[in-house]
C-alpha cells in the first residue's frame, strides 16, 4: 500500500520495508529490547502476483546473506517461524545458516515470522499434540496451556508485551493469535516502511504509561 499511494512498484516499498527493519533491530538493541518479533510474510500472502512473490524471495534471501555479520557482531539471535518448508530448498538453506552462524548471539532474539498464519500455526501444533497422543508420549490430562503452547513455533520464547500494529488497521491479521492474548497493543497510522526508531519509543513509551496506569503508580 505504502508504494502504491506513491505511485512506486510493490519492490520498492518492500526494499524500505527491509531497511526499516534494519533500523528497528538497531534501536532494539539500544533500548535492551530481548525478543522482536515481525510479520515478513504470512500465508495469505501466496495470493498476491507472482513477480511480486519472487522479488520478496530473492529480498529475504539478499537481506539475509547481508545482515548476517551484523547479527553475529552485535549479539542479534535469527530464529524463523511458521511453514518454512514451502520455500525453495535454496532460501531454506539460507535461513538455516544464519540461524547457524547466529545461535551464539544473546543480546536480541530476532524472530521472523514467514509464512506463517497463526491459524496455520495451531493447526500444525494441534497435529503435533495429537501424534504425541496417539504414541502415548502424552495423555489428555496433560493438556494444560502450558503444554498447548509448548507445542507453538514461538515455545521458546515468552508471549508479547506489546503487540505494534502499522497502517492504522485495528485487527490482529491473523498474527500470534494465542501469544497475543494479554499483550498490549499500539496502533499507529505510519505504514512499516516510514516506521522509524522515534515510532518505536513512541510506543514503548505508550506501553509503559499504560503499565504504569495498571499498577496503580
Amino acid at each position: 500500500r505504502w508504494a502504491k499511494e506513491k505511485g512506486l512498484p510493490s519492490s520498492f516499498g518492500h526494499k524500505k520495508g527491509a531497511s526499516t527493519l534494519t533500523t528497528i533491530v538497531k534501536e532494539a538493541l539500544n533500548l535492551n529490547i530481548k525478543i522482536l518479533t515481525v510479520f515478513a510474510f504470512s500465508t495469505e500472502n501466496w495470493n498476491r502476483a507472482t513477480k511480486e512473490i519472487n522479488q520478496l524471495m530473492k529480498l529475504f534471501e539478499m537481506y539475509l546473506k547481508q545482515q548476517a555479520k551484523f547479527m553475529q557482531k552485535h549479539g542479534v539471535r535469527l530464529h524463523a517461524i511458521g511453514d518454512v518448508s514451502k520455500f525453495s530448498k535454496k532460501l531454506q538453506t539460507v535461513f538455516e545458516d544464519v540461524e547457524e552462524k547466529t545461535s551464539k548471539g544473546k543480546k536480541l532474539d530476532l524472530v521472523l515470522a514467514i509464512n506463517y498464519g497463526s491459524r496455520d500455526e495451531m493447526k500444525r501444533s494441534f497435529m503435533k499434540i495429537l501424534k504425541d497422543y496417539e504414541d502415548k508420549k502424552i495423555n489428555k490430562e496433560d493438556l494444560s496451556e502450558e503444554k498447548i503452547s509448548s507445542y507453538l513455533d514461538t515455545a521458546k520464547f515468552s508471549d508479547p508485551e506489546l503487540l505494534i500494529r502499522t497502517s492504522g488497521v485495528n485487527r490482529l491479521s491473523n498474527f500470534l493469535l494465542w501469544q497475543c492474548a494479554y499483550s498490549e497493543i499500539y496502533i499507529t497510522k505510519d505504514y512499516w516502511p516510514d516506521f522509524t526508531k522515534d515510532h518505536l519509543k513512541k510506543a514503548i513509551l505508550s506501553y509503559q504509561k499504560r503499565n504504569k496506569r495498571l499498577r496503580g503508580a
